[in-house]
């Protein structure tokens, strides 16, 4: 957007989308295609676009699910929604509010849902023919007796009331809303939100699980997993000297070397002179002597680095690490290499899923393929599908439907929402998860524990199990006393009793559920 030739700089405000003043747009609408707008550090990115002046590093994982912050530079896009580091970025949007892949998102979990084929309870089908039956049925045994075989009228009314008490499907219909709502009580207990009955029963029969990457299967935030010190330098020496430059940021990469400085109870000393290399490093007085801090790309651009270090670090990218080098003037004093870690339950929930019945596992994440890949064989990962953006996952999990019919899909970013809306059923973390992925979720995790998925579906079972055990009795009892009304045995007191007698049977039966163990 230009005004008297000169383009509009328009600042991203952290809750909304920059709107263009009066001036440069009298009627008021949202910035359009061509506007340049300013994104300062730690600002969200309202609209997508693409980065005309400056460099930073943007925390993608909402949108695509990349577990590290990415590079972006002059030509480079960025997407609504995502969060700006530690560097001025100058944008100029390409989208409108309403096409940003944000928006696109959204549409993709409403279409998503329309697909979803309702599901109905059995007993709700079953009462549809069963009460007209029974109706026609008490009125034969009334009429029929007396009428062609010459039937006292006093006792065949009696067996027609006798057979209308006995068959009243109160024990039948009470059967499954009890267990229901137990289950779901139950459930919440343990740290498990089910959004309605219907989903209590869909973990039971599950064929395939898809996961995302980041903030599922992982941490969601980088840690550090190797320290390597060069030139004589000790492990505590590097680290003492990372944290210093690092105590006052406020970066993924920087707070997670600090965390492991404090459990190595190391205290950070800040350093003085700080200065930021933007989109490269940092570089500070310690202890009197200029130390700096910076990407791979940094070391190369200052000169310093051997070919023994350039394959160490090719070594540790591959494998998907991100690395922090530390130096100063004189040499390379280090490398730190960060990674975003599995879940401590991570491969012991994969190896109960599998024995539970799970016939594939796969990896759905928006993060690159040696990352993925890494992850994947780590925990034991059956299919990696990488580098995918919202409408690749819900093809995939599509694709899944197809194969196995019953696929969960498990996930915390925004840019799950569609595949969790696509899926058999959808399952959010609930504590680290998105608004919308926790909104379009059927089920919530809401402590964040993968180990709770082994449960949900045992606890599926045991429901599904203990259902069928009240509706089986409870018409087990009512062919009974069908048989001796028949034989004019029943009697109408008897029928009363049994009736109430199994109501009450299949009420206990079913609140046997709120005392489920949490294994």
């Amino acid at each position: 957007m230009r005004l008297h030739g000169r383009p509009v700089l328009l600042r991203a405000c952290a809750g909304g989308l920059p709107k263009t003043s009066g001036a440069a747009d009298p009627r008021g609408k949202a910035a359009r295609p061509g506007a340049h707008f300013i994104v300062k550090p730690g600002e969200r990115f309202p609209l997508d676009g693409r980065v005309i002046e400056g460099s930073s590093r943007v925390n993608q994982a909402p949108i695509t699910g990349e577990s590290m912050p990415v590079g972006k530079e002059i030509g480079n896009d960025v997407f609504a929604g995502t969060v700006n580091g530690d560097g001025a970025l100058v944008v100029e949007a390409t989208k409108r509010a309403d096409q940003t892949t944000l928006a696109n998102i959204i549409r993709m979990v409403g279409e998503a849902h329309s697909r979803k084929a309702p599901s109905e309870q059995w007993v709700e089908r079953f009462a549809r023919y069963y009460t007209p039956a029974v109706m026609i049925v008490a009125l034969l045994i009334f009429l029929l007796p007396p009428l062609f075989f010459s039937g006292p009228w006093d006792r065949w009314f009696y067996s027609a009331l006798v057979l209308l008490v006995i068959a009243c499907p109160c024990a039948l219909v009470i059967s499954t809303p009890v267990s229901i709502v137990a289950a779901l009580a139950a459930a919440a207990r343990h740290g498990i939100l089910i959004k309605g009955g219907v989903f209590v029963e869909a973990p039971a029969r599950l064929a395939a699980v898809a996961m995302d990457k980041t903030g599922t299967l992982t941490e969601g935030r980088p840690s550090v997993v190797e320290v390597v010190p060069l030139n004589g330098h000790t492990e505590q020496e590097l680290i003492e000297r990372a944290a210093a430059l690092e105590a006052r940021s406020e970066h993924p990469l920087a707070q997670a070397v600090i965390r492991y400085a404090q459990s190595r109870d190391i205290k950070p000393i800040p350093a003085d002179d700080v200065q930021v290399i933007q989109g490269k490093g940092v570089s500070g007085h310690f202890r009197g002597r200029l130390f700096w801090l910076g990407s791979h790309r940094y070391l190369e651009e200052r000169g310093q680095e051997s070919s023994s270090m350039h394959d160490q670090l090719e070594t540790l990218a591959s494998s998907g690490r991100s690395v922090i080098v530390v130096g100063n003037e004189e040499h390379v004093c280090g490398f730190i290499a960060l990674s975003d870690e599995l879940r401590a339950s991570t491969r012991e929930t994969l190896e109960a899923l599998r024995s539970l019945g799970g016939e594939h596992i796969v990896m759905l994440t928006g993060d690159n393929r040696p990352t993925a890949a890494a992850i994947a064989e780590e925990c034991g990962i059956d299919e990696v599908r990488a580098e995918l953006l919202p409408e690749d996952k819900i093809a995939a999990i599509e694709q899944l439907v197809d194969d196995y019919e019953r696929v969960a899909m498990i996930g915390d970013g925004v840019n799950d929402a569609p595949a969790l809306a696509r899926a058999t059923i959808g399952i959010a973390m609930g504590a680290a998860g998105t608004d919308a992925a926790i909104e379009t979720a059927d089920i919530a995790l809401m402590t964040d524990d993968l180990s709770r998925l082994p449960w949900l579906i045992r606890h599926s079972r045991r429901t599904l199990s203990i259902i069928r055990q009240n509706i089986a009795f409870s018409l087990a009892v009512k062919a009974a006393f069908v048989g001796l009304t028949f034989w004019g045995i029943a009697s109408l007191w008897g029928a009363i009793a049994a009736d109430m007698g199994a109501s009450l049977l299949v009420i206990a039966n079913g609140l046997r559920l709120l005392s489920v163990s949490s294994r």
